[in-house]
């Protein structure tokens, strides 16, 4: 995988940060999206013009996702798909979210990376082929400490009335928002390949570590 460091590099307001030049934008912008998905969808119809049928649930779908990622607090979705021979394509993607909390009081929560860790929880794998995570704390160059998950972890699907998950490689960064008091910059990189767990964390890191906040 190491031809994918060749780095692009993307800003968005208030932030950039690197990611692999072989992978795409998911536009989940209000402003964007809508033409974006549509020009998304047709180049894929044109490749695969068996799927043409499903125009419609496609692009309702995507829609429906990028709008619940806007309405989250995603300003960024880089996603990669890839094929190295066999049946099944490597797929990732990182996002970038601006999210806040406030306590049972109304106080912002705190955004200090040792105060975040202590409320986020470890899951030890209890036997083989169980999930888990990890709570660590990370120095970003040129940015400073943040608080880190990382593991193999059962995601909820978003909006699914069976309360169904998704097993996915998992790695989340709380990096904390100067001068906006309860925020930080969630950078979040997933992948449905569970087999190639470790070299995922290893390309969430090195994204991750590129992150910067606009001057």
């Amino acid at each position: 995988m190491a031809r994918y460091m060749e780095a692009l590099t993307v800003e968005r307001g208030g932030f950039r940060i690197k990611v692999p030049e072989s992978w795409w934008e998911f536009d989940v912008r209000p402003e964007s999206r809508d033409d974006a998905i549509h020009r998304m969808v047709t180049e894929r119809l044109r490749a695969h013009p068996e799927l043409a049928p499903h125009r419609d649930t496609y692009i309702s779908f995507l829609r429906k996702a990028a709008a619940d990622a806007w309405k989250s607090g995603a300003l960024y979705c880089g996603c990669m798909a890839e094929s190295f021979g066999g049946d099944t394509p490597i797929t990732g993607s990182v996002t970038v979210s601006l999210v806040g909390g406030r306590t049972s009081k109304g106080d912002p929560l705190p955004t200090d990376p040792e105060a975040v860790t202590a409320q986020l929880a470890v899951k030890e794998a209890r036997r083989e082929g169980d999930s888990w995570r990890k709570v660590t704390t990370v120095a970003i160059p040129g940015v400073g400490p943040a608080a880190r998950t990382y593991g193999i972890e059962d995601v909820p699907v978003p909006g699914d009335e069976l309360n169904r998950t998704i097993r996915a490689v998992l790695m989340q960064t709380f990096i904390p928002v100067p001068g906006q008091e309860g925020k930080v910059a969630l950078v979040a990189g997933s992948s449905q390949v569970l087999d190639l767990a470790d070299s995922f964390f290893d390309i969430f890191d090195a994204i991750t570590s590129t992150f910067r906040f606009a001057d």
